[in-house]
């Protein structure tokens, strides 16, 4: 099964047509009938032809709830629009909509459901304000204030929601660290954010295994700024310095206020791997995640106060954060969460989730679905018709995997919202749209409040080409943390000072449908898990053997990418190869973690470069991935003759 992106330029009939009910009951539709629009193009257009007026009239719509309304939507006259202020004036607190107003209206109302293999933990949004306001007051104590910020490493169990969200409550700006990640990974975040606290556990669950974080965070927390450390499942000990977490929570029976944030204060700060070496931290704001995060789940994923959503994503990633985490208790619904993973301990253990549990929207990633597809799972012998949309991000999805998720999950009856984003956007740029017709692949088409464009490289526009953003948005990062420089030259250099571009390669068929072709940067995808080349290079060199490496992905009908390092043996070295090359990926691994282990390990004598010294990248990946060098341009490589050894 080949990741071939057929059926892209507009060939073909549509596959999902909206019904009756989508075009007059979706909370998209609702918004365009209240003003008096006619389809999603006109919408599309309004929307990112006047910003102002599209986010004034999203926090309108959805009644979000400000402490004090702003005075104006956005300003970039100040310092730019790289530097954009949204909600000016605005003081407001996403727990106040995600948690507090639930809590007052309706206390019984179920917020999330904990599944694990052979149970599940109700949590109400009453229970909900409860267990954050104890963990709120209890980091108050701990000397935990406003700006403060709180690393977060745990799998996906209630205390990563609490700790989240205590940490929303009163201005603290939390660090959450997808939970696979080793002891230098986790460490070169808490250092680069700077956290005082960590949240974290013993071990985990992966495969009805326990996995052992306390060998990882006790290793990560030392040279770094954390005094103490909150662990679930762990015993106290070393005096203040680590403490069990119910001892933490315990006797914190009174209340922590939600505090009053500036529209503009932090609200978490979460990595992104870039292709420079060091990982990115994105910082996200109070006032423009929480309008973002409302209007993604409402309007992309039609999300309403009666739904269960089952999107299986981590809250180390951002679209855990946008949906699972923000999205869904703003709009006061139902989260399903499951800490192990979809496919245990049966293949079609998701299946009975959905089944058990009513799930009416169910996000997965591609590697997800093609893994449910190789293991033959017969979706047919469960209920699931209580699914009314089905999602899908991460990687752009092959023809035949999204036909069996439209097919053999939604019954041809669900839209597949396929959409297209990032950790820096805060959410989508790209999405199908319950109210559109829908072609296999496509991610719909811009975002209303995102004025997505198709430049070429001379920066004229295009039918294919390089996604790039013309207006700035809410939830755009705040920079890269510690690195403004680093931040303008990444997203703001290409176009100009003016235009975000993201690295992205769309193409826009004929009838107006966009889809994704690819990363244009050197970000390797598996299995939905972004990690830069730098990083995995950085680590394979770090072995004493090798003295250069290139790591590339290579297209996998599972994951979508695997990664294949390529190294360079120091003069010297004798050792078997098969031993080294298993070496060279545990020390992959051990530096970044399992999900980045290289599936391959290449012994070469030499890599392609030009003259001056600099790797061509593109001819190792073209290589790898088993294309041909006959249309290769290798002009200006000094050694083309490395390639065949490759």
């Amino acid at each position: 099964m080949a990741l071939a992106f057929n059926n892209l330029e507009g060939e073909g009939p549509f596959a999902f047509q909206p019904s009756a009910g989508h075009l007059a009951h979706s909370n998209i539709a609702r918004f365009m009938k209240k003003h008096g629009i006619s389809d999603y193009k006109e919408l599309v257009k309004r929307a990112n032809g006047d910003i102002s007026w599209y986010w004034d009239a999203v926090n309108d719509d959805l009644g979000l709830e400000w402490f004090q309304k702003y005075g104006r939507v956005y300003d970039s006259s100040a310092a730019g629009v790289p530097w954009t202020k949204w909600f000016i004036g605005g003081r407001c607190n996403i727990v106040a909509n995600a948690i507090d107003r639930h809590a007052k209206k309706s206390p019984d109302k179920v917020a999330y459901i904990f599944a694990g293999e052979n149970s599940a933990r109700k949590v109400t949004y009453g229970e909900l304000d409860l267990e954050v306001g104890r963990l709120a007051s209890a980091l108050l104590d701990a000397g935990v204030k406003k700006g403060d910020v709180v690393g977060i490493y745990l799998p996906m169990i209630p205390e990563a929601f609490f700790a989240i969200f205590a940490c929303s409550k009163i201005g603290a700006v939390h660090a959450t660290v997808f939970s696979g990640f080793s002891a230098p990974a986790l460490r070169s975040r808490l250092v680069d954010s700077g956290a005082r606290l960590l949240i974290t556990a013993d071990s985990a669950k992966r495969r009805g295994k326990d996995i052992d974080l306390k060998a990882q965070w006790s290793q990560a927390i030392e040279g770094t700024k954390v005094g103490k450390v909150v662990t679930v499942g762990g015993k106290s000990g070393g005096g203040n310095s680590i403490v069990n977490y119910s001892d933490f929570v315990k006797g914190k029976k009174k209340q922590a206020k939600t505090e009053a944030m500036d529209s503009e204060d932090p609200l978490f700060i979460l990595y992104t791997s870039g292709t420079t070496g060091q990982p990115k931290g994105t910082l996200q704001v109070h006032g423009g995640f929480m309008a973002v995060a409302a209007q993604q789940a409402a309007y992309l994923i039609d999300m309403k106060p009666d739904d269960v959503l089952f999107w299986y994503a981590d809250i180390g990633w951002i679209t855990g954060q946008v949906w699972v985490v923000y999205g869904s208790p703003i709009v006061g619904a139902t989260a399903l969460v499951y800490e192990e993973a979809l496919d245990y301990p049966a293949p079609d253990t998701w299946c009975r989730l959905v089944q058990d549990h009513k799930v009416s929207i169910f996000g997965a990633a591609p590697t997800a679905i093609r893994l449910f597809m190789k293991s033959n799972v017969n979706t047919g012998s469960y209920d699931l018709s209580s699914l009314r949309m089905l999602a899908c991000t991460g990687e752009p999805i092959n023809r035949e995997a999204w036909d069996w998720y439209f097919e053999k999950v939604g019954r041809k009856k669900c839209p597949v919202i396929n959409l297209s984003g990032g950790t820096e956007i805060g959410g989508a740029i790209l999405s199908a749209l319950p109210v559109m017709p829908l072609r296999p692949c496509t991610v719909g088409c811009p975002i209303p409040g995102f004025d997505a464009g198709v430049l070429d490289e001379s920066g004229r526009p295009a039918g294919e080409g390089l996604l790039v953003i013309k207006k700035p948005w809410p939830s755009m990062s705040r920079g890269i943390l510690n690195d403004p420089a680093r931040f303008i030259e990444t997203y703001f250099s290409k176009y100009g000072k003016n235009v975000w571009y993201h690295g992205d390669i769309v193409l826009v068929d004929d009838d107006g449908l966009w889809y994704m072709r690819g990363r244009a940067d050197d970000v390797i995808k598996v299995a939905g898990h972004r990690i830069g080349t730098a990083e995995v290079e950085a680590a394979a060199a770090s072995h004493p053997a090798v003295a250069e490496a290139v790591a590339v992905g290579r297209p996998d009908d599972l994951k979508g990418e695997v990664i294949v390092v390529c190294a360079v043996i120091r003069d010297g070295h004798h050792q078997p190869d098969e031993g080294l090359k298993s070496e060279i990926a545990k020390k992959v691994e051990e530096s970044i973690g399992r999900f980045a282990r290289p599936e391959e390990v290449r012994l070469v004598p030499e890599l392609p470069k030009t003259r001056t010294g600099k790797l061509v990248r593109r001819l190792v990946r073209a290589k790898v991935a088993g294309e041909s060098m006959s249309g290769q341009d290798v002009s200006t490589v000094e050694n083309p003759h490395c390639l065949d050894l490759i």
